[in-house]
């Protein structure tokens, strides 16, 4: 699966000679600062990275998952907060790409190029995270306008953000079935922020929560059509899954380079402690799980590239697998450096913190694994057969 990457080489040449020269010299004051970069903003959209997956005749750049993942997995390797500023505008923007018809999505697309306008996902609230379902922020239709009432947390670009892609249950009755999503203008009357979260990790973009009161949207800014929202929010997230699994990815890479050095210049015991056989099992097995790790994310960002079957369970297997590999590896990188590991100066302290939040968004890594066992239980049934004696295989 590797080999398809090869013309994606220049992109990924491309990016790392662009986060060399630019990224890297702020990525520790964008982290200590915890300010958002809008010069690094502006950077990218002018690089194409904030508009990778809107398509070329729409003014983007490349359109698909794989040069999204690509962009994540080469950033993060030297600014997981930058990463996320990527990952997050994109799943922004994929809504639109998705359910808005050609004239919609035509116009809105050319607002983000041309405007570089930073967009925000408002899905999570105060009672429902992972159960979805459970959302209680409406969108009451009153003539041609929606009222939108409820409150969004954890929103990742909050109070930067010119644009919020909202969910929100215009029929309550229905559950999941009822919720709608809204495209939403920042300045509108009702919607306040909140300070930003103190975050551990992914300092610099910001994430807080969003209030709706009474905020009036026209019928237009529906996206697809009411009921749609939860199906639009799952398409969303299967689709950037993968991204995440790639930053995650980058992060583990960083870590491994740095352990690796060290433990090959650091002498204890008359050599190098890369000659330790309890070291060597330790760099072993971290470069077999970053290998295993990339050959997931590139697969399913190939089977969703390509519409290939069973591509939401590669998306959850790759989310969750990659950011378990990241969590370890920093862990594991920071105990090879021993004291050093815990200096900040060594930055590998703030790739262990920023690794921490991926096992968490975009769907925890314990609903990833319940989402994989369910396509894993559906493909069964469907190969064999609902109607089977099961008695055979337990």
């Amino acid at each position: 699966m590797i080999e398809c990457l090869e013309e994606y080489q220049p992109l990924q040449q491309g990016v790392r000679k662009m986060v060399e020269e630019v990224v890297k010299p702020r990525a520790r004051e964008i982290e200590e600062s915890d300010e958002f970069p809008y010069d690094m903003a502006n950077r990218f959209f002018q690089e194409g990275y904030l508009q990778v997956l809107i398509p070329k005749e729409l003014g983007g750049h490349l359109g698909d998952i794989t040069s999204f993942c690509i962009l994540a997995e080469e950033v993060a390797k030297v600014s997981a907060s930058l990463s996320l500023l990527i990952v997050v505008q994109s799943v922004g923007t994929l809504p639109i790409l998705m359910v808005t018809n050609e004239t919609q999505r035509r116009e809105l697309c050319s607002q983000i190029v041309h405007n570089r306008l930073i967009m925000a996902f408002c899905l999570t609230e105060p009672l429902a995270g992972s159960d979805v379902a459970s959302l209680q922020m409406t969108a009451t239709k009153q003539n041609n306008r929606y009222l939108l009432n409820g409150k969004k947390s954890f929103v990742t670009n909050g109070g930067v953000a010119d644009r919020y892609v909202v969910f929100a249950k215009t029929d309550p009755s229905r559950g999941r079935r009822g919720i709608s999503a809204f495209l939403v203008e920042k300045d509108l009357q009702g919607l306040t922020c909140s300070p930003k979260d103190d975050k551990i990790g992914m300092r610099g973009i910001p994430s807080c929560m969003v209030t709706f009161r009474d905020v009036s949207v026209p019928t237009d800014h529906l996206l697809g059509q009411e009921g749609e929202g939860f199906k639009i929010a799952m398409e969303t997230l299967n689709r950037s899954r993968p991204a995440i699994g790639a930053q995650a990815l980058g992060i583990a890479e960083s870590a491994m380079e740095v352990a690796t050095l060290f433990a090959m210049r650091r002498r204890q015991f008359g050599k190098p402690i890369a000659k330790l056989e309890g070291m060597q099992f330790m760099l072993a097995e971290m470069a077999t799980l970053i290998e295993s790790a990339k050959a997931l994310v590139y697969k399913a960002a190939y089977h969703l590239d390509h519409g290939l079957p069973h591509a939401t369970k590669y998306s959850a297997m790759c989310k969750y697998f990659a950011s378990d590999v990241a969590m370890k590896i920093t862990t594991d990188a920071v105990q090879i450096l021993g004291g050093y590991g815990c200096l900040r100066s060594s930055n590998l302290e703030r790739t262990m913190r920023d690794a921490k939040i991926t096992q968490i968004y975009e769907g925890t890594n314990q609903v990833q694994r319940f989402v994989v066992a369910e396509q894993l239980i559906k493909e069964f049934l469907e190969k064999y057969g609902m109607g089977k004696d099961w008695s055979d295989f337990l």
